[in-house]
C-alpha cells in the first residue's frame, strides 16, 4: 500500500484516518448542515463505516485519497479533504482526474481551515501527480464551496446532472505540472 502522507500546516495536521476517528466521522456525515449540498441525506452509522473503510482502499489502489483534518492546537477532528476517483456515471466524465473534495464539521466553518487544508493537499498532489487534471463537482447553491474552489484556482467548465444539478470545475495544469493527462 502506498504511504499515506501526514501534512502539517500552521493550524492543521492532515493525516490518515484512524478507527478512533469513527465517532467524529459518523457525526460529520450524519450532520444535516454538512450533507445539505452533498447528496442531501445524512448518513447512517453503517454508511459512515463503509465510507471510512473506503478511505484506506482509495489510497491502496489509487495512491491518493482523503485525509482526516485535525486541529493542531486542540487535537480535535475537523473533517476531511483530499482526492478520489468515484467513476461517477455523469457527463462530462471525471475519470482519470483527481476529483477534489472537502467537508468540515459546522463548528469549524468560516475559519479558513478548508482552504488551508486544500492548499497543502494540492501542493502535495502537484508534486506526485504532475500533469494530472484536478476537478470538483459542487452544488450550484453551495456558495462557500464555490468561492473556495475559485480561490484554489478552479473554474467552472460545465454543468451536469448528478443526483441533481452540479457545477463541474477544473483546475488548470500549471507550469510546474506541465501537460494534461485528462482531456476534459
Amino acid at each position: 500500500m502506498p504511504d499515506m502522507p501526514i501534512l502539517e500546516t500552521e493550524r492543521l495536521i492532515l493525516r490518515p484516518h484512524s478507527l478512533a476517528d469513527y465517532p467524529d466521522f459518523t457525526a460529520l456525515w450524519a450532520d444535516e448542515t454538512v450533507v445539505r449540498h452533498i447528496g442531501g441525506k445524512p448518513s447512517t452509522a453503517e454508511a459512515s463505516w463503509i465510507r471510512l473503510m473506503n478511505r484506506a482502499g482509495m489510497w491502496h489502489y489509487m495512491g491518493f485519497g482523503f485525509l482526516a483534518i485535525e486541529e493542531r492546537q486542540s487535537g480535535c477532528f475537523v473533517g476531511e479533504a483530499g482526492f478520489h476517483e468515484v467513476r461517477r456515471d455523469m457527463t462530462p466524465s471525471l475519470v482519470g482526474t483527481l476529483e477534489t473534495g472537502w467537508v468540515l464539521l459546522p463548528k469549524f466553518h468560516g475559519r479558513g481551515y478548508a482552504r488551508e487544508a486544500m492548499t497543502a493537499l494540492i501542493g502535495w498532489a502537484d508534486e506526485r501527480f504532475a500533469g494530472r487534471m484536478m476537478t470538483a463537482i459542487i452544488a450550484p447553491e453551495n456558495t462557500p464551496s464555490r468561492i473556495l474552489a475559485s480561490r484554489l484556482g478552479f473554474t467552472e467548465f460545465a454543468r451536469a446532472n448528478y443526483h441533481g444539478d452540479v457545477v463541474v470545475l477544473r483546475r488548470p495544469v500549471t507550469a510546474e505540472t506541465p501537460g494534461n493527462m485528462a482531456k476534459i
